[in-house]
């Protein structure tokens, strides 16, 4: 059930925010041990929080729209008094003294934390295998990946042990996994989202965004936590919409933009491009035009983000020194030796290629020929979509080009991994907003997502256009049978 059908349950008694805690506790406690979506589950703080609730309900206050929600939160995202890891050595004991504003916006509104899931290590990879306390697996068939960075909030909203959960989103971080596992993840705006207290990747790309079953969730949760924030200077003013006020308009006469280039991609599975098409040609049948567009550097993303992304990377990675937190290498001869260990044996082995591919891109000699060139790119890209908003609403893409891949299958393949964020990556570089949802599934029963993307700020009509075709496609009704997935 939605969101809102549940608030409805808890206003009417009908179930108790401590019931609807200790099914999504019990789930937990029956398919974690083959999923491994969680590093922790807060279930005492789980249940104190539903009881609170209760109480607060009985006594008639007003509750605010989120109360007794249960969710999980990605491990990069700081909670005060709770472990924030990022998957890594480096943070393994790391309790954050304050909280996220994103997290802070959730519990201000009544949500109740489960626990912190597994992530790629500094949310560095595409299948949540990079993770120092190992890998997620996918909800639907266990001996596949569930996609990265945000695996473990993919799976763990895929296999039901939460109703919702929260991502973050530097190349395709949400969108991937969500297409993966078969739920709707959403990348907004950059800066519609408050940064502060996710623990940095690349800064300029970073965006915090929900992971749910519907849409309508979706929405709701970006309800929550967009807006301003005097303590993220990215963080964007603009007013708050209602997100949830249009998702019943119709697409007619919407024109819905599909990327020439998205389509005639080699590696781009036949299965996946013959189900995104059909999700186009949906939205037609409810009366949106279809258009043809180009976007001619959408391919060069990949390559463009490949030296932005770890180069900013390299920057923000450099406060993890072994002496102010983290962790400390011992009997070093010298702090030199003491710093260099630390890293050493504190990352793994993709966050470290990342640093050193990061920090030769912004050496001396090199940084005008790899960064400041990748800039450059990165502003054609952004014309590109420019001229494409010209003359379509949304334009729509596979979310990515295959289904999901077996449990080690790029394990030695660095580029093959890179390569399963080719779809996603331009949207990042723009700043644009973006969904994935699902559209269908391949003869092996794994999920297809589709993805639409908006201009900026223009997340109603994103999600209008999403919440339309999620409605009239009703993909999840005729799914085939997951192994992890509830009945």
């Amino acid at each position: 059930m939605a969101i809102a059908e549940w608030r409805q349950q808890l206003a009417s008694g009908e179930v108790s925010a401590r019931e609807l805690t200790d099914h999504h506790l019990a789930r937990i406690e029956a398919v974690e041990s083959s999923v491994h979506a969680f590093l922790e589950v807060t279930a005492e703080r789980a249940r104190a929080d539903a009881d609170r609730i209760d109480e607060a309900r009985a006594s008639g206050e007003d509750l605010p729209p989120l109360a007794g929600i249960p969710l999980a939160i990605k491990d990069n995202l700081c909670t005060r008094g709770v472990k924030t890891t990022c998957s890594s050595r480096m943070l393994k004991e790391f309790v954050p003294p304050y909280e996220s504003t994103v997290t802070d916006r959730l519990w201000e509104s009544g949500a109740v934390l489960l626990g912190k899931t597994n992530l790629d290590e500094f949310a560095m990879g595409g299948s949540t295998e990079t993770s120092a306390f190992g890998p997620t697996a996918n909800p639907w068939n266990p001996d596949h990946v569930p996609g990265g960075s945000s695996g473990g909030s993919a799976a763990a909203v895929a296999a039901g042990e939460c109703l919702a959960s929260i991502g973050s989103d530097t190349g395709g971080s949400i969108r991937q996994p969500a297409s993966f596992c078969g739920v709707v993840g959403l990348k907004p705006t950059y800066g519609r989202v408050s940064r502060y207290g996710l623990v940095a990747f690349a800064s300029s790309l970073d965006q915090v965004g929900p992971f749910s079953h519907s849409v309508a969730d979706a929405a709701e949760l970006l309800q929550v936590m967009a807006g301003a924030d005097a303590r993220d200077s990215t963080c964007l003013t603009a007013p708050v919409p209602d997100y949830c006020a249009g998702l019943g308009r119709s697409v007619k006469g919407l024109r819905v933009g599909l990327v020439k280039e998205c389509f005639e991609q080699d590696g781009l599975d036949p299965q996946v491009k013959a189900s995104v098409l059909a999700a186009a040609q949906q939205l037609q049948s409810l009366g949106a035009d279809l258009v043809d567009v180009s976007c001619p550097r959408f391919n060069d993303g990949i390559a463009t983000y490949y030296v932005i992304a770890p180069s900013e990377a390299s920057a923000n990675l450099a406060r993890y020194d072994g002496v102010k937190y983290g962790y400390r290498a011992e009997d070093a001869a010298s702090l030199a030796a003491m710093t260099a260990r630390s890293r050493a044996e504190g990352f793994g082995s993709e966050v470290q290629r990342r640093i050193l591919i990061g920090t030769y891109a912004l050496s001396a000699g090199y940084v005008d020929a790899y960064y400041k060139k990748a800039q450059q790119v990165r502003t054609l890209i952004r014309r590109d979509f420019d001229a494409a908003f010209q003359s379509v609403d949304v334009l729509l893409t596979p979310t990515a080009p295959s289904t999901a891949f077996r449990n080690g299958a790029h394990a030695d393949d660095p580029l093959a991994m890179y390569l399963s964020d080719l779809l996603t990556i331009p949207a990042n570089l723009a700043g644009l907003p973006a969904i994935s949802l699902p559209c269908g599934f391949d003869t092996g029963g794994l999920p297809i997502g589709v993805q639409l993307i908006g201009n900026v700020l223009d997340e109603p009509r994103l999600l209008q256009v999403a919440y339309q075709y999620e409605q009239a496609a009703d993909v999840m009704k005729a799914r085939p049978q997951g192994a992890l997935i509830p009945a």
